[in-house]
């Protein structure tokens, strides 16, 4: 996927808990400044990014389940989830080439364990 995909409460597990690549959840909601400010660099992420990590975006207006699951408190809030865990969560906008900085260090990680996993 070279853009972010939109998930509803019913696709969420599927989507993001049973993904084989590892995604990037962005709990948002139209009214939100913040979230709009990060929209492109998410955008970017996913088309720099397709084929290695997803990126989820989670309307809380319109699908509130998983984001009182996680305990979401704010928005933008985002998690990132490999293996069905979150390994980080990222609350509040950054800038893009600190999200970008962010988005690699999940990676590696991701990649570390999935290599220690292996061996």
């Amino acid at each position: 996927m070279d853009a972010p995909i939109h998930v509803t409460d019913a696709t969420f597990e599927k989507t993001v808990l049973q993904s084989a690549l590892p995604v990037i959840v962005d709990f948002w909601a139209p009214w939100c400044g913040p979230c709009r400010l990060i929209a492109p660099a998410l955008e970017k992420i996913a088309k720099d990014y397709a084929g290695k990590l997803l990126v989820a975006k989670v309307n809380t207006d319109e699908n509130p389940e998983w984001a009182t699951r996680f305990g979401v408190q704010g928005i933008p809030t985002l998690l990132f989830v490999a293996n069905g865990k979150v390994v980080h969560r990222q609350v509040g906008a950054l800038p893009e080439g600190m999200l970008r900085d962010v988005v690699e260090q999940f990676l590696e990680v991701v990649q570390a364990a999935s290599a220690q996993a292996n061996s």
